[in-house]
């Protein structure tokens, strides 16, 4: 559980402006106190966790949104070099995206996704599911600091 102490640094890696920003409404909606941090494709993804170039004094996420169809890098390739990484794979990541195709699932569970949601089109439901992970993994889960 957080114990209040400071608000949780989320990454969200994302690069549809559309979803970026239903994603921000939906922490507000919620008023999650949270930190919400965006990229918009793997590369960056990568060198925000890695603290590299602009992203230098990024602070360590403790969660981690993950959409899978990303530019230059995707989402899968993201996902497996996380999990790869010593440093890295205690991050808890969420895939969070549109697909919802059995290979797509499994992959995701088979590169040790933490969970695997699919995005609702309706602005409520998204917001719900939101709310969803945010209870589950800031509320109910333990996470590493």
């Amino acid at each position: 559980m957080n114990d209040g102490a400071r608000p949780i640094e989320v990454l969200l890696v994302e690069d549809d402006p559309g979803d970026v920003l239903l994603t921000t409404e939906a922490f507000e909606h919620n008023k999650v106190a949270n930190k919400l941090h965006v990229v918009n494709d793997g590369e960056q993804a990568m060198a925000f966790l890695r603290r590299e170039g602009e992203y230098e004094g990024a602070p360590r996420p403790d969660l981690m949104l993950l959409d899978l169809n990303l530019p230059r890098k995707d989402g899968r390739e993201v996902l497996g070099e996380v999990k790869a990484d010593e440093d890295l794979r205690s991050i808890p990541v969420v895939v969070l995206t549109t697909s919802e195709a059995d290979e797509d699932i499994l992959r995701s569970y088979h590169l040790h996704a933490n969970a695997y949601v699919t995005k609702p089109v309706d602005f409520e439901q998204f917001v719900s599911v939101v709310r969803r992970i945010d209870d589950f993994f800031v509320t109910v889960v333990k996470l590493p600091r």
